[in-house]
């Protein structure tokens, strides 16, 4: 089988589809805003400790991991012992969860790319954005209609994805990376070039940077960190397993994961300086604080920035495009990935062709969007994201470490990527592994498990938390079980 299995073209292919993986949403609205939280720039020293510590050890460890055994994750963990391969299936559903709700997002994106011509978001962006744009009815329960034209802009998403994924790893996914990435730093490169020229810039700059010693000793903030690290790598969805499998035998599996891995990091912190300009211009306009005007998440796309784009000296709708086509490129790279961990599965386990497993994820991915684009669909969206990345992602990952540290030979994945790289890791990288990145994870885990039962997140009902958050999440693990035990192929 392995004859016949997709390889990359090209060594910068695969570092940019890594990258462009790593790289998404979470970068431009998530990053910037957790570290002016966490103590500024006394967030980056915890930030490149856990980096250090966990975020490029486990990236190396799901990239050696696939390179090892060539396969993607079911079938890796199935190597390891079979009773382990519905680890491999919940970390694949956990991102086909993401990716379902993930490109409703790009939709939201895309639509605002063209909104941006004509400031269309008007001067009250949240009201447009809860109400015309979403139609937002405020209760996951209550659907209400479809909003036609996110609809629209979701099955054209996937459609683009569906293109991509059907053409292949190296005709398909390296080619659409290798424009996307290089599209993603121009527009990136606008962004902090305007952002940092604005009046006031500098004002949001030095909140963004500004170190706060006092709070770099709460513990919760290196939590924190080893999350961010974690959630924006793309860890323990299987992505990384698989888009190694792909490599040539003779690949620099070390140096590729510290370059990614490090691109990453820098890309989140190079944004932050000009989505941080842009607040303190804002700031300034309104004779307002940093604070007043500082937000994360979707507020921070949606709201946030169109008010900001609406202040703007000079042609904002060119500042608007670049953000909100940024936005689109960064989900698109990271979308594409999700689905081919998912395509990978299904070609590995099932003997589909890789055309049938693509159209196969992308109608039902497409399906299980549809009520999140009608009124009701933000709530359902925010909660299942919510849950799915504590309760899927975070454990998923935990369960990950520990198997591949206990129940598998380290020693074997790491003796087989230094065998073929310039950089080697050694006694330390599987410390990281073992002991220290489970540690803070584990930690982390547990505190939002607590912080979950003890308050209902986003003041949302427990009624609608039963039904978008704690049952899909056990829909994920019961699934996942039942696929493994019933996959035929074996290897």
């Amino acid at each position: 089988m392995e004859e016949n299995r997709d390889q990359w073209g090209s060594r910068l292919g695969f570092i940019l589809a890594t990258i462009g993986s790593a790289v998404g949403l979470g970068n431009i609205w998530r990053f910037s805003y957790q570290a002016y939280e966490n103590g500024g720039g006394a967030f980056l020293f915890p930030y490149i400790f856990a980096l250090i510590t966990a975020g490029i050890p486990l990236l190396l460890l799901e990239m050696g991991f696939g390179f090892f055994t060539r396969n993607s994750a079911p079938s890796s963990f199935r190597k390891v012992k079979e009773k382990f391969e519905w680890v491999g299936w919940w970390s694949v559903l956990v991102a086909f969860t993401v990716t379902v709700y993930y490109i409703v997002i790009i939709a939201w994106s895309l639509l605002f790319v063209f909104e941006s011509f004509s400031l269309g978001w008007t001067a009250d962006p949240e009201g447009f954005f809860f109400g015309e744009f979403l139609g937002f009815s405020g209760s996951a329960f209550t659907l209400g209609g479809i909003q036609w034209k996110i609809f629209f802009a979701l099955l054209a998403v996937w459609i683009i994805n569906y293109v991509i994924i059907a053409g292949g790893v190296e005709k398909g996914i390296e080619k659409a990376s290798k424009i996307f990435m290089p599209l993603l730093a121009l527009m990136v490169l606008i962004i902090v070039l305007r952002g940092v020229t604005l009046p006031g810039a500098m004002e949001g700059v030095k909140a963004f940077v500004t170190p706060d010693f006092s709070k770099i000793l709460d513990f919760n903030i290196w939590v924190g960190a080893y999350g961010q690290i974690f959630f924006t790598l793309s860890l323990g969805f299987g992505i990384m397993i698989a888009y190694s499998s792909y490599l040539p035998k003779k690949s620099d599996v070390v140096k590729n994961g510290i370059i990614a891995g490090l691109a990453n990091s820098i890309f989140s912190i190079v944004v932050g300086f000009g989505v941080f300009g842009v607040l303190g211009y804002m700031a300034q306009q309104q004779g307002v604080e940093i604070a007043d005007v500082a937000t994360s998440g979707i507020g921070l796309a949606f709201i946030a920035f169109p008010k900001a784009i609406n202040l703007l000296p000079g042609l904002p709708q060119l500042f608007g495009f670049a953000f909100f086509f940024s936005l689109t490129i960064a989900g698109l790279s990271s979308s594409i990935s999700l689905i081919e961990s998912v395509v990978s599965s299904l070609i590995d386990n099932f003997s589909l062709s890789r055309k049938k497993a693509v159209t196969l994820v992308s109608i039902v991915g497409f399906i299980l969007g549809v009520p999140m684009v009608t009124q009701g669909g933000l709530a359902i969206l925010d909660i299942v994201d919510h849950f799915v990345n504590i309760f899927g992602l975070l454990l998923v990952g935990l369960i990950e470490m520990l198997i591949l540290s206990y129940a598998f030979d380290l020693d074997k994945i790491k003796d087989n990527m230094n065998a073929s790289s310039d950089l080697h890791v050694g006694n330390g990288w599987k410390a990281m592994i073992k002991f220290i990145a489970p540690v803070f994870i584990g930690i982390g885990f547990v505190q939002s498990t607590i912080s979950e039962l003890s308050t209902a997140y986003g003041g949302y009902p427990v009624s609608e938390l039963m039904a978008f958050g704690w049952f899909v999440v056990a829909l994920l693990v019961i699934a996942a079980v039942t696929i493994a035990n019933n996959s035929k192929k074996r290897i």
